[in-house]
């Protein structure tokens, strides 16, 4: 099977993101595994690129933290949106993915 045109993968990532749903998430991989791609890392160049067109925020690490570079406005809009937030044993403020995770 061949990959999608990059435009068409941008298209899908960004509808994907589009129906989060506000305070829920979806991990990059989620987001991947939902159309049908393995590719989390090129989810985050689509994030990267193109995301300010979206709900950016609802796309987060699998570790339940937000985008790297991003985390304190991240932690605004999810707080916003009535996220689930947990803080690690590492002090740092995550999304509690047991509870906001889109299934």
């Amino acid at each position: 099977m061949s990959e999608p045109a990059a435009d068409d993968f941008a298209s899908r990532v960004l509808d994907v993101v589009e129906s989060i749903p506000a305070g829920m998430v979806m991990t990059y991989g989620d987001v991947a595994a939902a159309i049908g791609s393995r590719a989390p890392r090129a989810v985050g160049q689509v994030m990267a690129r193109f995301g300010s067109e979206v709900a950016w925020w609802r796309v987060i690490r699998s570790s339940g933290l937000p985008a790297a570079g991003h985390e304190a406005r991240a932690i605004e809009l999810l707080t916003a949106d009535g996220t689930p937030l947990t803080t690690g044993a590492d002090g740092a403020v995550r999304v509690d993915l047991a509870a906001a995770r889109v299934r």
